[in-house]
């Protein structure tokens, strides 16, 4: 399990998830799930107001892979917020990204619900055929039960909905931030001493052989100890040190990109512009052009806007 996987699952077992969890599913009849960046699950099987619908539908290879896709679709358009997708049964699904600072790592989902429109005799018609071009085998009478039954919200009521799981995808990215400090804090003696280290060594051609000379430890060694602490390879870790700060600098418009390239770290201005886009998914350039100066100076760090939350374990899900 990664890091960024660790931290969801504690997340849901943490009391604030469990509380939040009950309370939605009984003031909306809707389910409710936190998973990671990557499952190959459905979202919401056996989760308590699961659609029966949805249920049945998941029961037979060619439907599950249907309604899988639909999940993927919802949680690959969630860069800019909330993503809401309705699959070929009419029913809208939901997804909300949990951050772990500007990283997406795990997703609030909710749906299986119809949007203004309640299911009718046309929409099960066509379902019906669709299942029996993919060749599916499942009790219609049973289905048609179920589809008919599925909850229905007005486009207001469910945009409410959205936006409350928005607000708690926003204060589950604040827990997510406490518990990797957490973390971060209780890690060994040498990783921390590596981190001080990058730190304060970034701007200069620092490499792994020297890290791990002044570590006074093997390159072996200090290679599998760092990974196995923060995730990430030594030249990864200084990539992201390097364009966190060049972030900073770009906020200064009187610094061209090529100088702060090399102020903090980097040799090679190709280089510079690869790691920048690959971590960021913009160029330098472009960054410093999206939204104003004063907007980007005032925005605080997250990780220095968190105020101690109650992220106590539940004993009935240890």
């Amino acid at each position: 399990m990664n890091k960024d996987t660790n931290v969801i699952e504690r997340l849901n077992r943490s009391e604030v998830y469990g509380d939040y969890q009950k309370a939605f599913g009984e003031a909306t009849e809707l389910p409710l799930t936190l998973r990671p960046l990557e499952t190959w699950q459905l979202a919401h099987r056996q989760q308590a107001h699961e659609n029966p619908f949805c249920a049945m539908m998941a029961q037979a290879n060619r439907t599950c892979a249907a309604c899988l896709e639909v999940q993927q679709r919802a949680v690959e358009g969630t860069k800019n917020g909330p993503e809401t997708v309705t699959c070929f049964a009419g029913l809208s699904d939901t997804a909300v990204p949990i951050k772990l600072g500007e990283k997406t790592i795990g997703f609030l989902q909710t749906g299986q619900v119809a949007i203004e429109k309640a299911p009718s005799e046309a929409q099960f018609k066509g379902i019906t055929q669709q299942i029996a071009d993919w060749g599916s085998q499942i009790d219609l009478k049973q289905l048609k039960e179920a589809y008919f039954k599925s909850k229905v919200l007005s486009g207001s009521q469910y945009a409410g909905v959205v936006r409350l799981l928005e607000i708690f995808g926003k204060h589950l990215s604040l827990v997510a931030n406490q518990i990797a400090l957490a973390e971060a804090e209780a890690e060994s003696p040498l990783v921390r001493r590596a981190r001080a280290y990058i730190a304060g060594h970034h701007e200069d051609p620092v490499s792994l052989e020297e890290i791990a000379k002044a570590m006074h430890v093997s390159t072996f060694y200090f290679c599998k100890m760092f990974k196995k602490a923060t995730g990430l390879t030594f030249t990864d870790y200084l990539g992201r040190v390097r364009v966190e700060k060049t972030k900073t600098l770009l906020l200064n418009p009187h610094l061209r990109v090529s100088e702060i390239a090399y102020m903090v770290g980097f040799q090679s201005l190709t280089h510079f512009n690869r790691v920048f886009h690959n971590l960021t998914g913009e160029s330098p350039s472009h960054f410093r052009d999206k939204g104003s100066l004063r907007e980007r100076a005032s925005a605080k760090p997250t990780r220095l806007a968190i105020a101690p939350l109650n992220i106590s374990r539940r004993s009935a899900k240890s």
